[in-house]
């Protein structure tokens, strides 16, 4: 009879794949959630994409922490969950498709208090309520102004699969900080505004309590520093002798 075994460590072995594969399933119930939660209008809207591996992840990651460093404010933010992203079994990418090309075009008032979508029109390049959406050049986290009411939809998406996670037993968080990395290196890219949820399968989540000064203490961090130390510990270094000569543990 086949057997599959699942560990946690070590990391990318072949029981620890078979592990995370459990939460690439789970992501894709997730997606199903997120793409059956109510929608403004009934209307299509929802993108999303998994992103699972060791390279794909680390791409999100570095992309993270080269934005941290582009403001303060925001550094530590990018920094930690950069960790999270790069640490992380598997991750699912939502992002919302009309929030930047079509405006509700109701009475909602969510963008700037008008009983219009008049702020969104006079902001962006358009004509005869037609939004130019070629012009991608943005020098913000997230390109705007945004239809407010196609942007909260994204949380009823984000919200049902999350709901889902729960029930999968799965832990699950989401970080635009993910998302916003993810978009920028060209998932999702029919997308305004992109979350991502991290995916995990472990004993202990980390992005539930990291660590202060996250990026610098976390576990990949401090193994790599042991790896480094490692050869001091030796016999020879310890004692100038050769362990067949005697237990070097054994004080004469």
């Amino acid at each position: 009879m086949a057997r599959i075994t699942y560990r946690d460590w070590p990391p990318y072995s072949p029981t620890d794949q078979n592990r995370r594969e459990n939460t690439v399933v789970a992501a894709r119930l997730m997606m199903n959630a997120a793409l059956t939660a109510p929608n403004v209008g009934g209307l299509p809207m929802t993108e999303g994409e998994i992103v699972y591996g060791e390279e794909e992840q680390e791409q999100i990651a570095r992309k993270m922490e080269e934005i941290a460093h582009e403001k303060q404010a925001w550094q530590h933010i990018f920094l930690y969950e950069a960790v999270m992203a790069r640490q992380a079994d598997s991750i699912l990418l939502l992002g919302n498709t009309r929030a930047y090309s079509s405006p509700w075009n109701g009475e909602c008032g969510l963008c700037a208090g008008r009983p219009d979508c008049s702020f969104v029109y006079e902001n962006r390049t358009q004509k005869a309520g037609l939004i130019d959406t070629t012009d991608r050049r943005c020098d913000t986290l997230v390109q705007g102004p945004l239809c407010a009411m196609y942007a909260h939809q994204l949380g009823y998406n984000v919200g049902s699969a999350l709901a889902v996670a729960v029930h999968l037993y799965v832990d699950a968080r989401p970080f635009i900080s993910i998302g916003t990395a993810a978009q920028k290196l060209g998932y999702c890219n029919n997308s305004a505004v992109v979350i991502g949820i991290a995916v995990n399968a472990r004993a202990k989540c980390e992005p539930s309590d990291p660590a202060i000064d996250y990026h610098l203490v976390n576990l990949d961090r401090a193994i790599d520093a042991i790896r480094g130390n490692v050869n001091q510990l030796g016999v020879r270094p310890a004692t100038g002798k050769e362990y067949r000569a005697g237990d070097p543990a054994k004080k004469r």
